[in-house]
């Protein structure tokens, strides 16, 4: 009992020394202030959260989310095509790609692409 007791005590007091040893040697200025808070897609998380959002931002990152997914659609088709050949599996896979090129000319031609104007 008296050895759980001492231990815990020991604790206690080495937890509190080094919490407060990091407290002092810290440096806390108004500089890091901005190294500390967390940056949001160009937007400044100090001032006002209720600034217009720019689409933009939303449009990119939905583009992105959708050829990654069909990234990840397409390589297990090539990791099979390479084990094993089939016509079926190339036609398919040949159809998926020309409807993923006219979405991609469809969202070049409308200017989703055109990041600066």
């Amino acid at each position: 009992m008296l050895s759980t007791t001492l231990s815990s005590i020991i604790g206690i007091i080495l937890s509190t020394v080094v919490m407060s040893l990091g407290w002092i040697l810290s440096k806390r200025t108004l500089s890091d202030r901005e190294k500390n808070s967390p940056f949001e897609c160009g937007f400044d998380p100090i001032k006002s959260a209720r600034l217009p959002f720019s689409l933009r931002f939303f449009l990119l990152a939905i583009i992105f989310l959708i050829f990654d997914v069909e990234i990840v659609l397409l390589f297990p088709v090539l990791v099979s095509m390479s084990m094993s050949f089939s016509y079926n599996m190339l036609i398919c896979s040949f159809i998926f790609l020309v409807i993923l090129l006219i979405g991609l000319f469809h969202e070049w031609n409308e200017g989703s692409l055109d990041w600066a104007q």
